[in-house]
């Protein structure tokens, strides 16, 4: 276990936006990496943005949940150590569109870090469904002929053909999402 971390207890409650298994996996998969026992629930939140979130919407989506489940805490106390939003948007940069999870993590004293999943091209057929707010989720149902992907691989899944999934895709985004809380003295000085 990484000793930086500001909070020392051995076994850490991580309540997560959402109660997709992926969501929930991979950020058991990412807190795993800084703590020896992890405990992660999931809680379906509101993000407060659209189903397909555009552009700066996915982090504030991600950041909207978290908060949510702050709050939700606060409330009901449910001893969570950490609050967890994860949101799949798109984002357009250079005129390419790209797919891409957006994170955002909320410790007990309201700190907050972001980070982002490693982005992938999307194909100009998708991107005219998914800005006319069509879920990319849907839309890879639709293509794949299977149902309830974004619970499994994912729209990542099926471009890459299965070499990299969803929740492998969201680990890494949630790793550097967790850079301040692993290095508190850079971020949270005050």
């Amino acid at each position: 276990m990484n000793q930086s971390i500001i909070n020392e207890r051995s076994t850490m409650k991580i309540l997560v936006g959402s109660k997709n298994p992926v969501k929930v996996a991979a950020t058991k998969a990412a807190f795993e990496k800084y703590f020896e026992a992890v405990y992660v629930e999931g809680i379906s939140v509101p993000s407060d943005v659209p189903d397909q979130p555009i552009n700066e919407e996915t982090l504030q989506g991600a950041k909207n949940r978290a908060l949510a489940l702050y709050d939700l805490n606060q409330k009901e106390d449910h001893q969570a150590n950490y609050f967890v939003g994860v949101e799949g948007g798109i984002v357009q940069l250079n005129n390419i569109w790209f797919g891409f999870g957006g994170m955002c993590i909320v410790d007990q004293h309201k700190h907050i870090g972001f980070g982002n999943s490693p982005m992938f091209q999307l194909p100009d057929s998708i991107v005219e469904s998914l800005l006319q707010r069509k879920e990319l989720g849907t839309v890879i149902d639709e293509l794949s002929g299977e149902q309830n992907t974004k619970h499994k691989g994912g729209a990542v899944g099926f471009l890459t053909r299965d070499v990299l999934d969803r929740k492998n895709l969201y680990v890494q985004g949630l790793v550097v999402a967790l850079i301040p809380f692993v290095n508190p003295q850079m971020y949270f000085a005050n």
